[in-house]
């Protein structure tokens, strides 16, 4: 898992700068980022986003009901996946042999699947917080299900609504431009 940083230092985020409450999102759309995982999640279809939200307020911040979306520039609705729908994907390749027969006949077996540290390695990444205690900062990956779509980001933006504080109001919903990431200046790490 990357550092976590305050999440106004990230390219593409939103402070609210009232309830002080920022949140911010890092695509892991390049090789040199997505080094970082075990599995080539593009291959898949799954886009990684580093997603982070820090809590500048003196009171904790609830995430249980939060909802996060990514929309297209053709207004395409995309959820965040969870581990189930992605080791489904994963482990089921397609077979490219398979007859086109109008009937079924035995074939032979597509072997898939994921090893223990693939897995494991996804349920660590995920984002997982219920809450976010004042002045700290909870990261994790969203997966986002990109396949078929040939540039994501370009024109797209990223809501999140359902972030509750400890009198149980729901704060303003946060707005990311993606092109805020693309346009910033990309650090290449070695």
């Amino acid at each position: 898992m990357p550092e976590a940083h305050a999440a106004r230092t990230y390219p593409a985020h939103d402070e609210h700068p009232m309830e002080k409450v920022t949140v911010a999102v890092d695509p892991y759309d390049v090789e040199y980022k997505a080094n970082i995982f075990t599995v080539n999640y593009r291959n898949y279809g799954f886009m990684p986003v580093l997603f982070v939200i820090s809590n500048d307020s003196d009171q904790p911040i609830a995430l249980s009901g939060m909802k996060a979306e990514l929309n297209t520039v053709n207004r395409s609705k995309l959820f965040p996946l969870g581990t189930e729908d992605m080791v489904r994907r994963m482990s089921h390749p397609s077979r490219s042999d398979a007859p086109t027969l109008p009937i079924p006949l035995p074939t032979k077996k597509v072997k898939g699947g994921l090893n223990q540290k693939a897995m494991d390695e996804m349920d660590r990444a995920q984002f997982a917080a219920k809450a976010v205690e004042p002045h700290s900062t909870a990261c994790g990956f969203l997966f986002f299900d990109v396949l078929g779509i040939s540039n994501p980001l370009a024109g797209a933006r990223f809501y999140l609504t359902g972030v509750r504080d400890v009198k149980d109001n729901e704060l303003m919903y946060f707005e990311i431009p993606l092109e805020k990431y693309l346009s910033a200046p990309q650090e290449k790490k070695q």
